[in-house]
């Protein structure tokens, strides 16, 4: 939650649409990525990396999604420019 909050004090407009991913994924039980795409449509993977789609795509969150501890690590949160610029991939 607390790079959430990071980012959200940054760029305010990112504040609900990231506390209602929050609140969903608190609570999801997921088994593996197609019950994620299930919940977010727009999910995609980059190796073992998870890349949601926040605030009608004006946001990235990259996370790392452990199916088995039934846990999500939250490694970044960019602006959509951020996300392109590619230094998350390092």
């Amino acid at each position: 939650m607390k790079r959430l909050q990071e980012f959200w004090k940054k760029h305010p407009v990112s504040e609900k649409s990231l506390s209602v991913w929050y609140t969903h994924v608190s609570h999801a039980s997921w088994r593996n990525i197609f019950d994620i795409r299930k919940s977010f449509n727009s999910v995609d993977m980059y190796g073992r990396r998870t890349i949601f789609d926040i605030g009608g795509n004006k946001f990235r969150l990259i996370a790392r999604v452990s199916f088995r501890k039934q846990a999500i690590y939250v490694l970044y949160v960019l602006t959509h420019a951020e996300y392109d610029e590619g230094d998350w991939k390092r």
